[in-house]
């Protein structure tokens, strides 16, 4: 029997709305742990297309926090938040000549927050790939995409140029752009960098707006701050590499043995941080681009002793097992260039109040061999943590490094802009993002650190050059 339109129209209108498009990505995906061969995608299946709508005021000093929160309201009420879906999740990579690798529908289940992610082995160097995710609510549902891109980076013997871009602590409520987050993800998008390492303080656990004091609130301030546009938009195309701190934990300053967090406790902070950032194996890795530089990402969280215990010479940021790998891996490079990334300064100079990182005398003694040891291997650092913009140079060794500050100048705080020490060669107590570039100048490899504002405007670079 043929249907008249009619009747065809409203069959259709059923089925539509029997199988409406209801699993999104609203809180985007990242491109991570990229090598010249591998990488880790990781998404969170979301059941609403937008987050809530930012709906507080804020304070007008620093950090901006918001202004009658109510902290006990529902998690699923707050602003920014992001509510998830189980479902199914599946990773497609597509290269120019149309191969596809294709993962298993792999489950999005409450028990790890609806995350879901998938390693890619065999992937070819500096090589461009298409990623499509897919997503679905049953084996049955419609299914709903979202794309991006990346490169692949160069095999360790081959030379190749290099962009990264560096950035750390970022508050939710220190947001400088209402719709879209924060403008440093925007300004470093059109620099189109190959890597993108966060130091640390992706999130604040322990600031209002609300207080992690539990692990859903926990979780709640990823989901906030992965939907942020600018942040999204950032992550479709650029790889990238996390670092966390304390605040991304539990609380400040905290370490292995800390108290909880009000119910949350460090053992769930450390599971949700590896909800959102999955590793392959430990929290301390080595990042090769070609042959001529090398970059050591370190640990500063899982290993350290209490700040208040005894300088004894146990005393530790790192640990033994993680300093015995960075020196084996540090002597058997063959790198020009040898960057290590701190989530704290290890040169400073630091406020004489903290006691936090080895640029303090409650880590004198690390500190010191630490210093050493970066002067002896020629390495440069690049740290996070610190509220500024700052270059310094340790005056005992001459060991430079390089502090990015903070994602908005609403962040900016924590030393006098006119306190200029002998070790600065650049202070400025704002937020914005660093960049590193490696070029080649007469088959020589050279550096560039850029100091850029939160508008893009570079305010202040150094050239390092090859050293014998």
């Amino acid at each position: 029997m043929k249907l008249k339109p009619f009747t065809l129209c409203i069959l259709m209108l059923i089925f539509l709305k029997g199988h409406s498009q209801d699993v999104f990505f609203t809180t985007g995906f990242k491109i991570s742990e990229i090598t010249s061969d591998r990488v880790v995608i990781w998404t969170r299946l979301c059941g609403q297309a937008f987050p809530n709508s930012i709906i507080h005021e804020r304070r007008s000093e620093v950090f901006r926090h918001p202004i009658q929160f109510d902290e006990n309201q529902p998690i699923d009420k707050m602003d920014g938040g992001v509510k998830g879906i189980n479902g199914y999740v599946r990773f497609i990579l597509k290269d120019i000549h149309g191969n596809k690798k294709i993962s298993p529908w792999k489950p999005a289940i409450s028990k790890h927050d609806y995350c879901v992610f998938h390693v890619f082995e065999g992937l070819k160097n500096q090589h461009t790939y298409q990623l499509i995710i897919e997503g679905k609510k049953d084996t049955e549902g419609m299914i709903n995409t979202d794309t991006g891109y990346f490169k692949t980076s160069p095999k360790p013997n081959e030379r190749a140029p290099l962009l990264l871009t560096t950035s750390s602590c970022q508050y939710f409520w220190s947001f400088d752009d209402s719709i879209n987050g924060f403008k440093i993800y925007n300004e470093m998008s059109k620099l189109h960098p190959d890597l993108f390492v966060q130091t640390g303080d992706f999130v604040y656990y322990d600031k209002p707006g609300p207080m992690a004091d539990q692990a859903e609130k926990a979780r709640h301030k990823w989901h906030a701050m992965n939907a942020w546009p600018y942040i999204r938009r950032f992550f479709r195309h650029t790889p990238i590499y996390l670092l966390k701190d304390d605040h991304d934990l539990l609380a400040d300053d905290v370490h292995s043995t800390s108290k909880p967090f009000g119910k949350l406790t460090y053992s769930e902070g450390l599971e949700i941080w590896k909800e959102n950032v999955p590793l392959l194996d430990k929290p301390y890795r080595t990042i090769t681009w070609g042959k001529d530089i090398q970059f050591w990402l370190m640990e500063g969280r899982e290993f350290r002793s209490d700040n208040n215990s005894a300088d004894d010479g146990t005393k530790t940021i790192w640990g033994e097992e993680q300093k015995n790998w960075l020196i084996q891996s540090v002597q058997n490079s063959k790198a020009t260039f040898k960057i290590i990334i701190s989530p704290t300064p290890i040169i400073g100079p630091d406020r004489a109040s903290k006691a936090d990182n080895h640029a303090n005398n409650a880590f004198q003694k690390e500190g010191d061999w630490v210093r050493t040891f970066l002067h002896k291997e020629n390495m440069i650092v690049i740290n996070g943590d610190r509220h500024w913009q700052y270059v310094s140079q340790d005056i005992p060794s001459g060991v430079m490094e390089f502090g990015s500050g903070p994602v908005s100048d609403f962040h900016a705080q924590g030393w006098p802009p006119e306190e200029i020490r002998p070790e600065h060669k650049f202070l400025r107590v704002a937020g914005g993002f660093l960049s590193l570039s490696m070029e080649y100048k007469a088959k020589e490899p050279y550096l560039t650190f850029i100091h850029y504002d939160v508008n893009g405007k570079a305010v202040h670079s150094e050239i390092i050059k090859k050293t014998k």
